[in-house]
């Protein structure tokens, strides 16, 4: 009798044990099932700024390099799409010495904010979106998932941003078009700086990719958001980041949803 007393505890405490922490169970199975094909690197190995300062190694503080200008929105707001504050603040750190910054998606605008606050006086954003009522013009592929579909239209429901009528909206450039329209050759080999957080379906990562490698600078950066092999809406963002992961050198960063490209001639 025993026996099953404790069985049935055992048994009672797995449970509970799963209850509360279901989804980090779940995450760790399907993390293991579908295994990541890119690399995951440290913050430190990405650009020598995120090196802890070397005067207090033992607590591995910060330098001033990366300390920026950063805000929070209220999460009533119900603003869409949205990246991590640590994500927010790697980006930011980025935007400290770039000089000319592009980003495919520009939603809500924060990130856009961030580049325009912690650039150089001398800087330019530019940011492309869709205008809300162009989201109906835009012809999806029938290979394209629904929540891939849903996210693209509620992240262009915006015709004014965060950046509006701040100090810094003379350096942003709004471009609303369908970026797979967009003429990207006079930017050619001139961009420091390139976010791609657009439509995440694959012919649009694809073709924002495609241009962002043209228009990407020696020594500089692009980076990718969502990549979340587990994540439905991010399957069309891991499978092109993980094609193209076989001739070009990308990264992930640790703890992010983050990969990366430096070009390096």
């Amino acid at each position: 009798m025993q026996e099953y007393i404790i069985i049935f505890f055992v048994f009672l405490n797995l449970i509970i044990l799963y209850f509360y922490k279901r989804k980090k169970i779940k995450n760790l199975i399907l993390n293991f099932i579908f295994k990541s094909k890119i690399k995951s690197v440290e913050l430190s190995d990405v650009h020598k700024i995120f090196l802890p300062n070397k005067n207090v190694l033992k607590f591995r503080f910060p330098t001033e390099e990366v300390v920026i200008k950063s805000f929070v929105t209220d999460k009533s707001f119900k603003i869409a799409g949205q990246t991590t504050d640590y994500e927010a603040w790697i980006l930011s750190c980025f935007a400290k010495f770039s000089k000319n910054i592009f980003e495919f998606g520009t939603c809500s605008g924060k990130t856009t904010a961030l580049f325009a606050l912690n650039s150089s006086q001398d800087s330019k954003i530019y940011t492309i979106t869709l205008k809300p009522d162009d989201i109906n013009d835009i012809s999806f592929n029938a290979s394209d998932t629904k929540v891939a579909i849903r996210n693209a239209i509620n992240e262009s429901i915006y015709n004014q941003f965060i950046f509006n009528n701040m100090s810094i909206e003379n350096k942003i450039n709004l471009i609303f078009e369908d970026s797979t329209k967009f003429d990207e050759s006079k930017l050619t080999n001139f961009i420091d700086l390139i976010f791609i957080d657009g439509g995440h379906n694959y012919s649009c990562v694809k073709n924002d990719s495609e241009k962002a490698f043209r228009m990407i600078k020696n020594g500089g950066y692009i980076f990718w958001h969502d990549y979340v092999v587990i994540k439905k809406s991010c399957k069309d963002v891991v499978k092109y980041i993980q094609e193209i992961s076989e001739y070009k050198k990308i990264f992930h960063i640790k703890n992010t949803s983050l990969c990366y490209y430096k070009k390096i001639d």
